[in-house]
């Protein structure tokens, strides 16, 4: 019983050995990357794709929503229009101007 009691305790101490030593070794991983992000660089990523793909995006489905507006005969189309056409013209000039280098 008490070989069984010792036996227990070497396979849990092994167990946290190499549990510290597998920490260890991502941690030798992991501070290289940390230590190179930056938050600059993140939303540099998040601007390009906001303005790449959502704005244009959100441009389409706004005059799409303004076209079943105006053939459905909504009372509000023709606003409906208007706010579609300006959001497409700053969605897509955003576009434009990032691509140009102007932002």
């Amino acid at each position: 019983m008490k070989n069984l009691k010792n036996s227990n305790e070497k396979n849990i101490k092994n167990k946290i050995n190499t549990t510290m030593k597998l920490i260890s070794v991502m941690t030798l991983f992991l501070v290289p990357m940390l230590a190179f992000a930056s938050v600059e660089s993140s939303l540099a990523a998040v601007q390009t794709k906001l303005v790449g793909t959502v704005l244009p995006l959100a441009a389409m489905c706004g005059l799409v929503f303004a076209g079943f507006s105006f053939i459905t005969g909504q009372p509000n189309a023709r606003s409906h229009l208007v706010y579609a056409i300006l959001g497409a013209v700053i969605g897509f000039g955003a576009v434009c101007r990032e691509q140009t280098g102007l932002a």
